[in-house]
């Protein structure tokens, strides 16, 4: 027996995905899906909570050409996806092999603190 509450959230996230009952944007989120599983190595799942949003990082941080169109391809079909929920999205981030970093604001990392060294050989 199902909770009221998880009753309600699988509901609703049902209505909200609706746009993935047309064939045509389903083969579109499949080819997302295999595009990230072979670059990045993360397999997607249909039926995770927050699908759109980790399509759209996925695909903010690809170098792949065909992920990208395929993207703006499902966003230009489906207006719902195109309205950022990330308030931050303006930023740009830092980047490590295609992971963001993250920083403090204001912060810069430390050097250390280094007395310079004679070059061994060379008197000064």
């Amino acid at each position: 027996m199902t909770h009221p509450i998880e009753a309600v959230i699988m509901s609703t996230l049902a209505s909200e995905r609706s746009w993935l009952l047309d064939p045509n944007l389903l083969k579109l989120v499949h080819q997302c899906r295999r595009l990230i599983q072979s670059e990045f190595g993360v397999k997607l799942h249909l039926t995770e909570q927050h699908l759109e949003e980790r399509l759209a990082d996925y695909a903010g941080k690809t170098r792949s050409p065909h992920l990208i169109r395929t993207w703006e391809a499902l966003k230009a079909q489906v207006p719902q996806l195109s309205v950022s929920t990330d308030p931050g999205e303006g930023q740009p981030k830092r980047l490590y092999r295609g992971q963001v970093i993250e920083e403090e604001p204001g912060t810069r990392p430390a050097l250390p603190n280094r007395t310079p060294r004679p070059c061994r050989g060379k008197p000064r």
